[in-house]
């Protein structure tokens, strides 16, 4: 490994996740399909200075150097932009401000016609049961045309390697008898719950999927498989592991798969510490055992592909990374591409179809 990068955080490791922008510039390749329409499904905004800034300047300068015909996106809760004054109940309502605001902006066409946070989930605490249908409700009248569902993130493994949180959750979160109570207020609102778990948690997950099948469930960064501590020490019994679970689960109608998030060092695949960053045809060959299980299991009308941006840009610049979905959804037919590229996002968040479809400037 090259020692040019040393006196700055590793590349990709938690919780500042590092972009490291010179790194990512010794790589370039051209766009594939600029013209197939994107709906991303899955990134982030925060101000995390000066270890990490991503608001819609960033963001947007990620889309329109990419060259991707990227229509809208999602924001997924991140513990950013919380209020910091009042009850501390109610400071989750911030983050839903803040970007509904975000979603304004980009919804004004000022910013170009990609529509940024046409989506949302935040962040309600399900933990206190029932009375979350409060702040539930509370977030929807603050984005009704946005606002779409929570992620209450559940991701807990016992090494220290695999569980990276900022703020890490307790063991077993999926299994509180409040948790669920308040899992229960989703289906009523018509909100969709974001999962976001390590591999050896699907069994819980698919535990609270069985005891409230109303509620429309996502998963998170293709089940989060683990290769790191305990989970590299036998990389096969990891993959079949997780491989059954992921099929387990899929055998639930109501439950959806986002692919992404392996752009995270949680997957063991070392191309962090690389001298020069993978490009999407390395991605795509690294990834495409844990993609097909996925859309095999799903269907690509239960499967979306995700940036998970910022995070992941400490692996791969946006356009390797919609390089690499196009890469890996090359075999399927036209309309399963569309769907995983665009559709079933737009679909599952309850989105106008515009935001599947190809813009003007792309049209032939």
């Amino acid at each position: 490994m090259s020692t040019a990068h040393h006196a700055k955080p590793l590349r990709g490791a938690a919780p500042h996740h590092f972009v490291d922008e010179e790194w990512l510039a010794l790589r370039s390749e051209p766009v594939l399909e600029p013209e197939l329409p994107i709906f991303d499904p899955h990134h982030h905004l925060w101000d995390r200075r000066p270890h990490s800034l991503y608001l819609l300047p960033e963001i947007l300068a990620d889309i329109h150097a990419s060259g991707h015909n990227v229509r809208g996106t999602g924001f997924v809760e991140c513990t950013s932009m919380y209020r910091a004054d009042g009850d501390p109940r109610l400071a989750c309502l911030g983050q839903v401000e803040f970007t509904n605001g975000i979603g304004a902006m980009s919804a004004s066409g000022v910013y170009g016609p990609v529509r940024v946070c046409a989506a949302i989930v935040g962040k309600v605490d399900l933990s206190e049961g029932a009375s979350a249908r409060e702040l539930l409700e509370a977030c929807v009248a603050r984005a009704p045309d946005r606002f779409r569902g929570i992620r209450h993130m559940a991701a807990w493994d016992a090494s220290p390697e695999v569980s990276t949180l900022v703020r890490p959750p307790p063991r077993g979160l999926l299994m509180d008898k409040g948790f669920r109570a308040g899992f229960a207020q989703l289906a009523p609102l018509d909100l969709v719950f974001d999962a976001w778990v390590y591999h050896p948690q699907l069994a819980e997950l698919i535990d609270l999927v069985d005891a409230h099948p109303e509620v429309r469930v996502v998963l998170n960064h293709m089940g989060g498989r683990a290769g790191l501590g305990p989970y590299a020490a036998d990389p096969a019994a990891t993959f079949a592991q997780w491989a059954a679970g992921i099929r387990e689960l899929a055998k639930r109608p109501q439950v959806s798969i986002k692919i992404g998030g392996i752009g995270m060092r949680l997957g063991g695949f070392g191309f962090h510490d690389r001298d020069l960053p993978p490009t999407s045809a390395e991605l795509a060959e690294a990834w495409r055992p844990s993609f097909e299980v996925c859309l095999e299991a799903f269907g690509p009308t239960r499967a979306m592909c995700e940036s998970n941006f910022p995070v992941d840009k400490s692996l791969c610049s946006y356009r390797t990374m919609w390089n690499t979905f196009k890469r890996l959804a090359a075999p399927l037919s036209s309309d399963e591409r569309a769907a995983l590229l665009a559709g079933t996002a737009v679909h599952t968040y309850r989105l106008p179809a515009a935001l599947a479809q190809r813009a003007p400037e792309h049209t032939a």
